[in-house]
């Protein structure tokens, strides 16, 4: 690989370590993150839950929560397996690559060392997404143990904790998934490095600059904030 290649590199995991560290913040510009405010939403949800002995519908979000992760476990997998293919189906790509216009192919290592790096950003995807999916079941589990209505009258203090034990568990399952989906988002970008390290460069930044968008001026993260409680 040449040199704008590492730099290209560097630059895509500066740009992701960066907006990880800028949507995990507090706020950006006296702005709260999209996920911010979905945490508090969750803490809203799960308090909402101690006043009733029916929790059918708290168990059937759960279940929801849990197949949306299951699903993109699943995707991550697949996609692992075409990153092995796309290995094994070297020649032929390569063949494909250097016919292609404006394609700047650097050689058959170079783009293995590529497909190689695709391949470690679905399997951390992957792990994200199975970790996830595992503290969403214990979060269930913690669900089912929250006490019942006449429970909360009788002792608010050891129900409120009971909640926040919940809550806690939520949040970081919560985030191992958006790390996870996070990570597939920035994969788009990375493709763009098989075009040419300046085209890595670009599409890194515009999906950067796409989900800080969502995260912070979005149509989504207006409706969000719109109806929670001012402080």
């Amino acid at each position: 690989m040449t040199t704008i290649d590492y730099i290209a590199l560097i630059v895509f995991m500066i740009v992701w370590s960066s907006y990880t560290h800028i949507t995990t913040s507090k706020t950006l510009f006296a702005r709260t993150s999209l996920n911010q405010a979905m945490a508090e939403r969750r803490r809203q949800w799960i308090h909402n839950s101690l006043t009733r002995d029916l929790k059918m519908i708290d168990t059937q979000i759960m279940a929801g929560l849990q197949n949306g992760t299951a699903f993109f476990a699943s995707t991550s997998i697949f996609a692992i397996g075409g990153c092995f293919a796309l290995l094994g189906a070297t020649d032929q790509v390569e063949s494909v690559f250097r016919d292609l216009p404006l394609v700047h192919y650097a050689g058959r290592t170079a783009f293995e060392m590529k497909v190689i790096g695709l391949t470690c950003l679905f399997g951390y995807a992957f792990f994200k997404f199975g970790w996830s999916y595992r503290l969403f079941n214990y979060c269930t589990i913690l669900f089912g143990g929250m006490p019942m209505m006449h429970q909360t009258n009788e002792n608010r203090q050891a129900a409120e904790h009971a909640a926040e034990t919940v809550i806690r568990m939520n949040i970081i399952a919560a985030k191992n998934f958006n790390d996870g989906l996070r990570t597939i988002f920035f994969s788009i970008g990375y493709l763009g490095w098989f075009i040419s390290p300046y085209v890595f460069m670009a599409s890194t930044t515009i999906i950067m600059v796409a989900l800080l968008r969502r995260q912070f001026f979005s149509e989504a993260r207006r409706a969000i904030m719109d109806d929670l409680p001012k402080p």
